[in-house]
């Protein structure tokens, strides 16, 4: 029986995103090729003028106002000559709106960048322009497509997460953009897929457990336990106390351990692993591992697991799936998948595919189980 929900919906919102791919080359279509290209190159225009504009919280200051440059200067403390030059290009670039001469307001992609919006987007976009993250694409990504080595490593002398576990401030911010990845993906991963076959998500890298809150309003029943890094896992609890209801929380509980080494272990076949954007930022080695790991903590009960990950197409891949595997690239060892490179790794780890479950978003539901009990 499938675990596919909502059928009707995801393939409309498939068929909804080839449209949405044919309308963004139409600027290759149309523009000189020359013109195009320097358009290309200077995109990073565009990502460092929002970059100032959330540092500077200028669409939290509009709130719901129609403010001048002068007053927003004020409140952001900045110079209101340059506050105007910054607010006109994002304007023209459809971020902001200039209702008169040199007044400005939120429109519907700044309210997204406001702070009392609970799905803005802040997080992301502080993360991706922060040194951290902008110094191995400006400096070091024609060393490592020459090399093969990590752009990020080379930059900063070790790994992402050894980085993380080193810069408290960084590792901060890494969680609240992946916290506000929902606002990207919304919350098809919790109604496109049949939870209530289920007793319990065993949330492998879950960080603070906000994807199984969102399973676990919807499916009273449920439980979850929630399995991340010690660092996450300190401070995961105490983070839900005040914005979730005690009875809620009750149904989650949080677990510290390494992947790497082993995964709690599933009780029947009520249970379900959920790995959600995990195994992308690992190479094939440690994705084995990991499934291994899955494969071993989840044999003989009948339990399955899902991951949702990225499913590259294997030929035209779209620009979306694209951008992320070089951003995979950029930062670690991993990437993004096809089909057959993620049943290669299935098959050396020894699982079988079950059912690839369609998603209202990018990503898919790989649902997986053993094919036979690991000696």
């Amino acid at each position: 029986m499938s675990l596919q929900k909502n059928s009707g919906s995801v393939r409309r919102f498939a068929k909804l995103m080839k449209f949405a791919a044919w309308l963004q080359n139409i600027p290759n279509k149309i523009t000189p090729p020359p013109f195009r290209l320097i358009q290309i190159g200077s995109a990073f225009w565009q990502s460092r003028v929002l970059h100032v504009a959330v540092r500077l919280d200028i669409a939290s200051v509009l709130g719901d106002e129609y403010l001048a440059v002068d007053v927003i200067a004020a409140r952001v403390s900045a110079q209101s000559d340059t506050i105007y030059r910054l607010l006109r290009m994002l304007t023209a670039m459809s971020v902001f709106e200039e209702v008169s001469s040199r007044v400005f307001k939120n429109n519907a992609l700044s309210t997204y960048l406001r702070e009392d919006n609970p799905n803005n987007v802040r997080a992301m976009i502080l993360m991706h322009n922060s040194v951290e993250m902008s110094r191995p694409w400006y400096e070091q990504l024609e060393q490592g497509v020459r090399s093969g080595d990590v752009p990020f490593q080379i930059s900063h002398g070790r790994e992402l997460y050894a980085y993380m576990d080193e810069h408290a401030e960084f590792d901060a911010l890494f969680a609240r953009a992946m916290d506000s990845v929902e606002a990207l993906t919304g919350d098809s991963f919790a109604t496109d897929f049949d939870w209530g076959r289920f007793d319990r998500i065993i949330d492998v890298g879950g960080s603070k457990g906000s994807k199984s809150l969102a399973i676990l309003k919807r499916h009273p029943q449920l439980t979850a336990l929630v399995f991340d890094r010690n660092q996450v896992i300190q401070t995961a609890a105490s983070y839900w106390v005040g914005k979730a209801s005690p009875t809620l929380l009750s149904r989650l509980t949080f677990q510290a351990g390494d992947l790497l080494e082993s995964v709690p272990a599933a009780k029947n076949d009520k249970d379900i692993y959920l790995l959600s954007a995990i195994l992308h930022g690992m190479d094939d080695r440690n994705c084995v591992k990991v499934l291994r790991n899955l494969a071993g903590a989840s044999a003989d009960t009948g339990a399955r697991i899902a991951l949702m990950e990225l499913v590259v197409p294997e030929l035209k891949a779209d620009f979306s799936s694209a951008a992320f595997d070089m951003q995979m690239f950029m930062a670690t060892r991993g990437r993004e998948r096809t089909l057959p490179e993620w049943q290669s790794l299935f098959d050396q780890s020894g699982l079988a595919l079950e059912e690839l479950v369609g998603l209202q978003s990018l990503g898919k539901m790989l649902v997986l189980r053993p094919k036979v009990p690991l000696s």
